[in-house]
């Protein structure tokens, strides 16, 4: 088969990594890729959100399944584009994408079906909304409602900094529409955990957990970012799992369905382990970033028959099989990340690094005389397995 990725960061990386391994595909594509992916496939120039370019791209080279890996383009229906052209693809159509496009909607969706979550108030102007917060006093927790590059959640430690969190959003427009709305929560405690799960719009099998690190600096300082690292599985998460797949995973995956919106691709669970029972703090509809770069380093089953299970509603007659062991992603950043930073720099050493981990690369540009340079903020997650 003739494989297209869409996506260039250390997310796709790894699963070009995994699909590279397929016995099933024969020629590997990315749009755009990054200069780490341009070793393992064909890495072709268009933007990740450019639905119709890479639907037209898809058709002329005779492509027979496509992964849209990244938010933005699931959410503008890349998904819905491609298989309305007769080409099958994975990830969610844009109509069960929204459960991480509109965090109104997830909050919504989970009101309504009871799974359990922080307790919360939507607002469309800014007055109410300060006046909520100024209410309920903080910690309190601040959320833009549309996608925000992973940096649309304030979690504010006084009422000033949350209610200039509010105006920021609403009317600075500090993430442009994506902050038009805004969800604002309790401010929940305990062990954070993520599960990824495939789910095949019935069926669903969750990965190993993981814990993503999103502090910018040693000893969880600085600030929040889109991801500073991972390990897998959580240490915290084993005596949760029943209950949460009894919950909140299956519960889910039932309410999207009722709605007319049924989940195939792979489904995020951001989770709270509070002291009163595990809690949703965030859905996604794709792999994290850099989660996903930790949790398939421990898989041993073929990707591309998981992501065909997943499309053709047939996971369950699929054995998913894992390592035992555990894995650890590290993100290797640009100074001044997640503000300003340089770009173009060159990167030392990949090959010694290569040979004691696995190193994703995220931000990186390859030269003409096969030099790699730095190409944005997170540009590398090395990686690696072993016993615990």
């Amino acid at each position: 088969m003739n494989v297209l990725i869409v996506g260039g960061g250390g997310r796709e990386h790894a699963i070009a990594r995994a699909l590279s391994k397929s016995e099933q595909v024969e020629q590997l594509y990315c749009a755009p890729g990054n200069g780490g992916i341009a070793a393992l496939a064909q890495c072709v120039p268009l933007s990740a959100t450019d639905v119709d370019g890479v639907v037209a791209w898809a058709q002329t080279h005779s492509i027979d399944f496509v992964v849209v890996a990244p938010d933005d383009p699931l959410a503008l229906g890349m998904v819905d584009a491609l298989e309305d052209a007769g080409i099958p693809a994975f990830g969610p159509r844009a109509d069960a994408a929204i459960i991480e496009a509109s965090k109104i909607f997830s909050k919504n969706l989970m009101a309504k079906y009871h799974i359990p979550t922080a307790k919360y108030q939507t607002f469309t102007e800014l007055a109410p909304a300060l006046a909520y917060i100024e209410a309920e006093g903080a910690p309190i927790v601040v959320k833009a409602d549309g996608l925000a590059l992973g940096k649309g959640v304030i979690v504010a430690q006084t009422v000033a900094e949350a209610q200039e969190a509010a105006r920021s959003m609403m009317d600075g427009r500090k993430f442009g529409q994506a902050g038009a709305r805004v969800v604002i929560e309790e401010c929940m405690t305990g062990p954070e955990v993520t599960v990824l799960a495939f789910c095949d719009g019935e069926h669903l099998v969750p990965m190993p957990s993981s814990q993503d690190h999103k502090r910018a600096f040693d000893g969880n300082q600085g600030p929040n970012t889109g991801g500073m690292g991972a390990i897998s599985p959580s240490p915290n998460y084993t005596p949760e799992v029943a209950r949460c797949m009894e919950e909140i995973f299956l519960p889910t995956v039932a309410a999207l369905k009722a709605e007319g919106r049924p989940f195939q691709g792979v489904l995020y669970f951001g989770l709270m382990l509070t002291p009163d029972g595990p809690k949703v703090v965030e859905y996604n509809a794709r792999f994290g970033d850099p989660e996903c770069q930790a949790v398939l380093s421990l898989l041993e089953t073929d990707l591309l028959d998981i992501f065909l299970a997943c499309r053709n509603g047939t996971l369950d007659h699929l054995n998913i099989r894992w390592k035992d062991g555990a894995a650890c992603c590290l993100v290797l950043a640009s100074g001044g990340y997640p503000g300003s930073y340089a770009k173009g720099l060159p990167i030392t050493g990949l090959e010694d690094a290569g040979q004691q981990a696995v190193v994703f690369h995220a931000g990186t540009k390859l030269g003409d005389d096969g030099t790699v340079f730095t190409n944005g903020g997170r540009v590398l997650g090395v990686t690696a397995t072993g016993p615990d």
